[in-house]
């Protein structure tokens, strides 16, 4: 197949770089304060080539989403970003309706960076803020401060970015002194049109697994962690945000068009260490250490770890599962003649409603969603 009919209109490009690693996370990361950037870029546009040459997944002439992730892309320095339109070809990024994320730190990002972005075509930036208090912040391992948040969203603005996202963790252990309450209260008050919400989970091989194991990080008794959940998931429903997936919330019109592409099925590209890749029922992914990925990519132009091909069923359990996790939820119709009971029960318990032939989830639906997905299957 020519590397030049239409194909895969989504590119996933990941930036492993970190100063430091949380305490939480088991991400492919690359801890380097001051990273390479022009490695970087060159082995990017190494593997992208190797991927075209081969024709087995084919590049749309035309992207509809381009996601830079981490890591944290915006301690490269600014013209590595910018230089993504090149290695990409400028030619795939002139879609007048291109969403390009990058996702950025607040203490690694400001005005040079934000007018660099701007320049290239960067129109969406998703901010890992995690919290807004200092005590939060600083057992998360994370480098900033309060007031950095909102610095940063303000210099993103002031380059003509709108399209703000910020992250925030719930769920955080039971020793960490910090109020959720706030910290939705201070996300509001930026007026980002973006909110994702992730709840801290034990990661083997952590040093969060570790101290929760030893008793140092009791991870959150009785009903917190679903009490926050469903907290947040109110508060910004008040405030006139869509809660459209399990952990992102929009005003109309800012839901991410790239992760909605992933969760529809879309097919997707994806470069760097620990990328992973899927298309026409092959999913395949990269090695996950940023030093051995280079290398082999400079060496042969591909650095592909594994890959594996769904079965019939194994496509129908994930998109059941795809479908549950999103607002639009699932086709009655659609669903295997067994489980199409499941549905009502679910609705009784107050877990999904139903309306113009779909069943979606409810927030309280969303906290058991692996659970429910499986009465499916």
């Amino acid at each position: 197949m020519s590397p030049e009919l239409p194909g895969i209109a989504n590119l996933y490009v990941h930036a492993p770089f970190c100063a430091r690693r949380c305490g939480y996370c088991d991400f492919a990361v690359e801890v380097d304060g001051d990273p390479d950037g022009s490695r970087w870029l060159d082995a990017i546009g190494r593997e992208l080539d190797a991927v075209r040459a081969s024709g087995e997944a084919p590049l749309a002439p035309v992207l509809e989403t381009l996601y830079v992730g981490g890591g944290t892309p915006s301690l490269l320095r600014p013209r590595f970003i910018a230089g993504l339109a090149g290695a990409v070809g400028r030619e795939r990024l002139a879609n007048p309706a291109l969403e390009w994320t990058v996702e950025a730190n607040p203490e690694s990002f400001g005005r040079p960076a934000a007018a660099a972005w701007a320049g290239a075509g960067v129109n969406r930036i998703s901010f890992g803020v995690q919290s807004f208090d200092r005590g939060a912040l600083k057992w998360m391992g994370r480098l900033h401060s309060p007031a950095d948040a909102r610095t940063a969203v303000e210099d993103a603005r002031a380059a003509g970015i709108a399209n703000l996202s910020v992250d925030l963790v719930f769920g955080l252990p039971d020793n960490v002194p910090r109020s959720w309450e706030d910290d939705i209260a201070r996300a509001l008050l930026l007026a980002v049109p973006h909110i994702s919400l992730y709840g801290l989970t034990v990661e083997k091989g952590t040093p969060l697994h570790r101290a929760a194991a030893e008793g140092r990080a009791p991870m959150p008794a009785g009903d917190r962690y679903r009490d926050e959940y469903l907290f947040a998931a109110e508060t910004l429903a008040k405030a006139g945000y869509e809660h459209y997936e399990v952990s992102n919330f929009a005003l109309p019109g800012f839901g991410s068009r790239h992760s909605a592409a992933c969760w529809r099925g879309a097919p997707y590209l994806g470069l760097g260490n620990g990328a992973h890749s899927y298309y026409e029922g092959r999913r395949w992914w990269n090695g996950r250490d940023w030093a051995a990925y280079a290398e082999e990519v400079e060496r042969s132009g591909r650095a592909v770890a594994g890959e594996e091909f769904l079965s019939a069923g194994q496509a129908r359990l994930e998109a059941l599962w795809l479908g549950l996790r999103t607002a639009e939820g699932l086709e009655l119709a659609k669903l295997p003649a067994p489980a199409r009971s499941a549905p009502r029960r679910w609705e009784a318990a107050g877990w999904a409603s139903r309306s113009a032939g779909r069943t979606r989830l409810t927030p309280e639906g969303w906290l058991i969603l692996d659970d429910l997905a499986l009465e499916l299957a």
